[in-house]
């Protein structure tokens, strides 16, 4: 949503969703966005003008069911690419959930992929990287110029993965943590997304750029929740298992060189995430 809004002050944007949320549709109406009701999954992409100038394939289904996150996240990219082939550019957003688990390693493009969030979503890790291989083989035979971005831990005014820690903190509830600690990943602010998506276009090529996408600040779970707790006046408690995430920290030196620096502190972003979620 934030994107969208974001993208929509200064280009016409076509939103394509189910839009399951009557508020957030009318909201995104309201800033001018023209929403298009579909099912990623059926593949029908009939309703979207063909003659648009940039794709961004932001959206990802997590049903936890193969034949539909296959479906969705693998064909879906595929068949939009295929429909708007004659886009300058197209911008699809991975993750890093999709490298072999390395603890403390910087993980750089080139290291090994691997099943990385089984233990928490069964499908998630491998219907990215069949979605990745789709959109490399797609950018190649419509000659479509691409990136692929690996996103690591988005948050913002809007929520993310730090937003659920915080409810729990204050809920009196421990944090699951990976036994191989410290947890550490590299979480980028919806601002440094928001204003990274145009350079991200320009990088696009044939065959596929792929790079990685995160802050620039590498911080560790523990660390962001301890602040967290100091930010609203409770304790963060911790109980480790092997049915959660470990870190996932990136090497950055890719991005660096294709579209710069983030800019947001993660320390400041997590102060606005607090205020603005009251």
């Amino acid at each position: 949503m934030p994107v969208t809004l974001a993208l929509a002050e200064h280009n016409e944007v076509f939103g394509l969703a189910r839009f399951s949320d009557p508020g957030a549709r009318a909201q995104l109406e309201a800033a001018g966005v023209a929403c298009i009701e579909a099912n990623l999954a059926a593949g029908d992409f009939s309703a979207v003008p063909a003659d648009v100038d940039y794709v961004l394939n932001l959206a990802v289904v997590k049903s936890n069911r193969w034949d539909i996150d296959l479906a969705a996240n693998a064909e879906a990219a595929g068949l939009l690419m295929q429909h708007c082939q004659a886009a300058k550019a197209m911008l699809h957003c991975s993750s890093t959930g999709v490298y072999q688990p390395a603890g403390l390693h910087q993980l750089a493009e080139t290291d090994a992929l691997g099943d990385n969030h089984r233990v928490m979503m069964e499908t998630y890790s491998i219907a990215k990287i069949a979605a990745e291989v789709v959109v490399r083989t797609a950018a190649r035979q419509f000659d479509l110029p691409t990136t692929i971005a690996r996103l690591n831990v988005p948050y913002g005014d809007n929520g993310g993965w730090p937003a659920f820690h915080l409810m729990m903190i204050e809920a009196g509830q421990p944090v699951p943590v990976h036994p191989d600690r410290p947890n550490r990943f590299n979480p980028i602010h919806e601002d440094d997304i928001i204003r990274m998506i145009p350079a991200l276009l320009g990088a696009a090529s044939v065959p596929a750029t792929i790079v990685n996408w995160g802050g620039v600040q590498a911080v560790d779970l523990e660390e962001w929740c301890e602040f967290l707790a100091e930010l609203v006046g409770a304790k963060a408690t911790f109980v480790e298992t092997d049915s959660t995430i470990g870190g996932v920290t990136i090497d950055t030196t890719k991005m660096l060189e294709l579209v710069g620096p983030t800019e947001v502190d993660w320390h400041d972003g997590l102060r606005r995430m607090v205020a603005a979620r009251g």
